[in-house]
């Protein structure tokens, strides 16, 4: 992988974790840009970093690990509100979805990468229609 590579995943990332990250910041979200910023590039770069430097191990253990921990990341964003209302589902799971957004562009799956994004930002833009 060469440096041109990397930034354009980088710079990819942060863009599109970034533009639901302001969706959901604009409507009070616990987590927001910054957050999804972060773990679309946490993501790409952990991908990245599975498919360049462990070519003899199985690359696919990273990425189910990235998975998993933003499982626990998200499982935070849950909250029980006196024993029957639960809010921030929704926040956790786009976050998660988030992170395979994030796994596209680590493999360099731009276009899937770009489509996807703007598929979660739709369905979050008309939540509560």
């Amino acid at each position: 992988m060469d440096y041109i590579q990397f930034l354009i995943g980088a710079v990819l990332s942060l863009f599109l974790g970034g533009l639901l990250g302001w969706q959901r910041q604009r409507i009070g979200k616990t987590a927001g840009f910054r957050t999804y910023a972060l773990v679309t590039f946490g993501s790409a770069f952990f991908t990245m970093i599975s498919i360049n430097a462990f070519e003899s191990a199985d690359q696919a253990r990273v990425a189910s690990q990235v998975i998993t921990g933003i499982g626990f990341l998200g499982a935070g964003m849950i909250i029980h509100k006196n024993g029957r209302i639960v809010e921030g589902l929704t926040t956790a799971a786009s976050l998660w979805a988030s992170s395979a957004i994030g796994m596209a562009v680590g493999v360099g799956w731009y276009f899937e990468a770009i489509t996807a994004a703007l598929i979660m930002f739709l369905l979050l833009f008309i939540y509560k229609i």
